[in-house]
């Protein structure tokens, strides 16, 4: 008989800013909430303008759903106080999750300076959130080094001194050859890294999309993921059905490779989040079916 334990999966969303995607996003959070996820993260627009909305998620993930919301925590564009008032906001409502990051450029200055007052960087705001309260964080990893990093050796070292710091775990951003991750994990552990380092997973939805988010994130697309798509611009149905062929492919990769934990950055969609899980063995619970 075989009784092999399915992986741990946590998935992202970000705020709505309309009705309709309201809906779509409560309809995922509905679907993907019978997977059992560890937590459901929240993401936080650059220099907080999400913040109310990303506020208003995180209250109603609390108060209609038996999930764990982590929301996303940025330090750029906001002072000390502020940022452990939030936090501290959030730990009052009962959150004891966050993800912890450095965060984007504040619009229009192109500057990812921190204020004066502020945490400087992703490793500050760990250990001032871990002041305010005993909160299990997540941060970042780059299997393919951060876009801003001088090097790889100086990325690691970074990854080392956030969890050093207090964070829990890291979640990397995507990637799509399951070998980038598998050297990113061995690279973590020759560096004396011992916390769980949990792989991105971006399931495609749109091609064009895709190739904009790597392009800021320093995320490599590899010629044969590019050919797989060529010729389906005017085709959802066969995009869906080769995005889901992708994601599955990397998932049992890495899976055979001992990994068990996946991160999915869901972009509010839960289709493919759902068929990839299935292949994973993260099936619905009977009590949620």
């Amino acid at each position: 008989m075989n009784t092999k334990i399915a992986p741990a999966v946590s998935f992202e969303f970000f705020p709505p800013h309309t009705e309709k995607m309201e809906a779509t996003l409560w309809q995922s959070i509905e679907r993907l909430a019978g997977l059992e996820p560890q937590f459901v993260s929240v993401t936080y627009g650059a220099d907080g303008s999400t913040r109310e909305r990303t506020h208003a998620a995180v209250a109603r993930i609390i108060s209609a759903t038996q999930l764990t919301p982590a929301p996303h925590l940025t330090c750029i564009g906001a002072s000390r106080g502020e940022i452990d008032d939030i936090a501290r906001e959030y730990w009052d409502m009962g959150v004891r999750h966050l993800v912890a990051l450095r965060g984007d450029a504040t619009k229009g200055s192109g500057s990812t300076v921190a204020q004066a007052d502020g945490y400087a960087y992703a490793t500050d705001l760990v250990a001032g959130l871990k002041q305010v309260a005993d909160f299990d964080i997540s941060v970042a990893a780059y299997p393919e080094v951060h876009p801003e990093a001088p090097d790889a050796a100086f990325d690691l070292d970074n990854l080392k001194r956030k969890l050093d710091a207090g964070a829990t775990r890291a979640i990397t951003q995507f990637f799509f050859d399951a070998d980038v991750f598998l050297r990113f994990r061995d690279r973590c552990a020759r560096a004396g890294i011992e916390s769980s380092i949990v792989p991105g997973i971006l399931p495609i939805t749109r091609f064009p999309q895709l190739e904009r988010f790597a392009e800021m994130c320093g995320a490599s697309v590899p010629d044969w993921l590019r050919q797989r798509f060529t010729g389906l611009e005017d085709d959802a149905e066969t995009r869906q059905m080769i995005a889901a062929s992708v994601a599955i492919e990397q998932v049992r990769q890495l899976q055979s490779n001992g990994v068990d934990e996946f991160h999915f950055y869901t972009l509010n969609r839960s289709e493919l989040t759902v068929a990839i899980c299935h292949a994973l063995g993260v099936r619905r619970s009977q009590a949620a079916a």
